[in-house]
């Protein structure tokens, strides 16, 4: 376990591959570079469909995706909660805060990544809230970095007035072939453009970022606070 605190990355989840498609590229650079990451999944993704899919062998299925994809990246462990897919509300808040605590606790990151708060899914906003108390700057926390990340089919699709608004963006350049193998490993989730969950957008919106910040390829992350 690296010393340092900025060398120990946590990113906050409200479901499998949500942690890919927001940062799985920069997750691969920090790991290149001897940062330790863990990933905290808040919930299965599932088991609110109403679909085939809505079964105990499918939640399995996502399950082995999600170890496949991230072992790709370069994660070396994986926390997996089991809160309601889509109905994070329907549980205490405290319950979600308290799954986080409870990781950070154990792990003492120096950098956390989690959702923005105006995404569309209900989940997602709520996993920015438990984050957003779990790290509040305090002396009894090692956390020094907080930022939101975008996830393509709920980030883009808010349409209201406060938006998702990138102001750090990553070279990811040399790790988007490794993001890319780990959302093929989730060939569960992924869908065929023009869904936002496909391949083309995923490298189009990098392509986006990158040109947005002066190199080919990028993920765009809001800052939430930084302490010095």
């Amino acid at each position: 376990m690296p010393k340092d605190p900025s060398k120990r990355i946590l990113v906050v989840a409200a479901h499998p591959d949500d942690e890919v498609l927001g940062c799985g590229a920069t997750i691969a650079r920090y790991i290149s570079s001897g940062s330790r990451v863990l990933v905290l999944l808040l919930g299965m993704g599932l088991r609110s469909r109403r679909d085939e899919r809505n079964s105990e062998e499918k939640i399995n299925i996502l399950h082995k995706e999600s170890i496949s994809a991230n072992k790709i990246i370069g994660v070396a462990k994986i926390v997996q909660e089991d809160f309601p897919d889509n109905a994070f509300d329907s549980v205490p808040l405290l319950d979600i805060v308290r799954a986080i605590e409870n990781v950070c606790s154990d792990f003492n990151p120096g950098v956390v990544y989690t959702h923005s708060e105006y995404d569309v899914n209900v989940d997602h906003r709520l996993a920015f809230r438990a984050t957003q108390a779990v790290c509040r700057p305090t002396k009894a926390n090692s956390i020094k970095e907080v930022y939101s990340f975008e996830v393509p089919s709920s980030t883009e699709w808010n349409f209201g007035g406060n938006r998702f608004a990138p102001n750090v963006f990553v070279d990811v350049g040399r790790f988007m072939e490794e993001k890319k193998k780990a959302l093929a490993a989730y060939s569960s989730e992924m869908r065929k453009f023009p869904h936002p969950r496909s391949m083309e957008y995923i490298d189009s919106l990098s392509r986006v970022r990158g040109a947005q910040s002066g190199c080919r390829f990028a993920e765009a992350f809001q800052l939430i606070y930084k302490r010095l």
